[in-house]
């Protein structure tokens, strides 16, 4: 295969479902071999379910990994069943544990009767990359929303799956336990407004984006860049 910047060039395909009370984004991701990965499950009840493993029959994929961008409610309810359903250990970010371990206390705050956490498999550190078939994510650790918050980067494609960090014209909330506004600002302006200004922004809510659209456009705290 042809390689690009010391990657293999693979066809990178991406599915949305929008879950749960929050409308939060769950993300497939495929390449060409069939192996698939499931990012932030929010699948929170029977029809959502079935609507994300009829998916993934339809297509004939494989699910290798479950992934969490951070461990807010609303990206997790669905951990237990994509664990259970394709049996996959849950990988979180290393510092997302303490976030994660609110769970219950969340579900109950917010009148949630969310299904139970499988256990942590693997706490995964931004040194790593994210594999599956011939495809290969740059982790981006970009804290400020959550305490440990990854970002995952397909540089070929220019493909961003932000979670909640950067959003349209907006930016993730920090009044959570665990958010900081600087430090949000900080991950947004140095992690993601380096990457080419064609890159799509895949975030956990609503419709993506462009960095170079973000970059003009965002109101939120001197986000502006000229």
């Amino acid at each position: 295969m042809l390689r690009a910047n010391g990657y293999l060039c693979t066809m990178l395909q991406l599915k949305i479902f929008v879950f749960n009370p929050f409308y939060e984004n769950t993300y497939v991701l495929y390449d060409e071999t069939s192996e698939c990965i499931i990012i932030d499950p929010g699948c929170f009840i029977n029809d959502e379910q079935q609507e994300l493993a009829g998916f993934i029959a339809q297509e004939g994929l494989k699910p290798v990994r479950l992934i969490n961008t951070h461990c807010h409610l609303d990206h997790v309810l669905g951990n237990n069943f994509v664990s259970s359903q394709w049996n996959l250990g849950l990988e979180i970010p290393a510092n997302e544990q303490t976030v994660l371990d609110r769970y219950e206390l969340s579900c109950q705050l917010y009148g949630i009767p969310g299904d139970i956490q499988p256990p942590v498999a693997r706490h995964i550190e931004e040194s790593e990359t994210i594999r599956f078939g011939n495809t290969v994510l740059e982790i981006i650790s970009a804290p400020g929303h959550s305490p440990g918050h990854f970002c995952f980067y397909h540089s070929p494609s220019h493909t961003l799956i932000g979670g909640d960090v950067l959003f349209r014209e907006s930016v993730g909330r920090t009044d959570l336990p665990g958010g900081n506004t600087a430090q949000l600002l900080k991950s947004i302006r140095e992690k993601l407004f380096v990457l080419p200004d064609n890159t799509e922004v895949y975030p956990g809510h609503g419709p993506s984006t462009t960095i170079g659209h973000e970059k003009a456009h965002n109101p939120f705290a001197g986000l502006h860049v000229n």
